[in-house]
């Protein structure tokens, strides 16, 4: 079955200095953290993916990964495609005359590849490190996809402890699971920092054994055309906050859930998240790559062991 790798890398990295913090190399060889993703990825099963950019970072973009890529993934028959996300991609009949300088947020990036998802997918951050197991079982999941009954959805679901930043707070979609591991319930949480004891959020005590998103979801086509509806109710629903609101991906599903229109699995997984939230966070990125080089886990060489 087809199953797409979809990267959203059209972030401005607002919190990293302004820089392309998605094009930092963090591998022996410059390799940023999308590669390590790319890999597990095509390890794992995945035969397409769709990049997510802007256009004004299009040169960067292909210089860094895009060409690379392309030829590597030619090799392995997995197909390469790029949508653009922009401000002014809006809904019909939709007309913004604000003074909002960057997009719209995660979910409409995932609608700005609309017209290349074909078959299910997984969506994930360009500069978050995933590991290897959440991209096996996500891919096995998708692999029982059938078009007549497309509304069970996934989750990559990471531990809080195991997602912090030393350097800084961070934004999680903390959740709540039922017995069955379903998701019925997703709260985008700010400002989450690590303490000596745990973590909190504006000094509330946060449960470090909590599921939380990292924005690694398991979809199917009939999650896009959800999407899209939702979209124009969010220019609705936003109208006195037009400028500063944002369409994100967890808080679209944890708005839908209660309707019970479709399920989304936690699929638990116990690898550590790393990724460069802070300018801080690199070296030890870095230090966490040549750990997992060392211990087998990848190639320095490193899409020279995929099949």
């Amino acid at each position: 079955m087809k199953t797409a790798l979809v990267i959203m890398a059209a972030g401005l990295g607002s919190r990293y200095g302004g820089g392309i913090k998605q094009l930092e190399g963090v591998g022996p060889n410059g390799e940023i953290i999308m590669d390590y993703s790319i890999h597990d990825a095509i390890e794992a099963g995945f035969n397409k993916i769709i990049f997510i950019i802007r256009k004004d970072i299009e040169p960067d973009f292909m210089e860094v990964i895009g060409n690379r890529i392309e030829k590597m993934c030619k090799e392995h028959k997995v197909e390469v495609e790029y949508a653009y996300q922009s401000l002014d991609d809006l809904p019909q009949g939709i007309v913004y005359e604000g003074n909002r300088t960057k997009p719209w947020g995660t979910g409409q990036a995932v609608l700005a590849c609309k017209e290349l998802i074909k078959e299910p997918f997984v969506v994930i951050n360009a500069d978050d490190y995933y590991g290897k197991e959440a991209f096996v079982q996500i891919h096995d999941f998708l692999e029982q996809y059938d078009e007549n009954d497309p509304d069970h959805y996934c989750m990559g679901g990471f531990l809080l402890k195991n997602t912090l930043s030393d350097f800084g707070g961070v934004t999680r979609g903390v959740c709540k699971v039922n017995s069955n591991n379903e998701l019925i319930d997703i709260k985008e949480t700010k400002n989450i920092v690590k303490t000596k004891d745990g973590a909190e959020t504006d000094g509330r005590k946060l449960d470090v054994n909590s599921f939380v998103s990292m924005n690694m979801w398991g979809l199917t086509p009939s999650f896009v055309k959800r999407l899209e509806k939702g979209f124009i109710e969010f220019f609705e629903e936003n109208k006195d906050q037009i400028d500063t609101a944002e369409y994100l991906l967890p808080i679209f599903i944890g708005e839908q859930l209660p309707k019970h229109e479709f399920d989304v699995k936690v699929l638990q997984t116990n690898d550590k998240w790393f990724g460069v939230t802070f300018k801080e966070d690199k070296p030890e990125v870095v230090a966490s790559f040549k750990k997992l080089i060392n211990e087998g886990v990848y190639s320095s060489d490193l899409f020279s062991d995929l099949k």
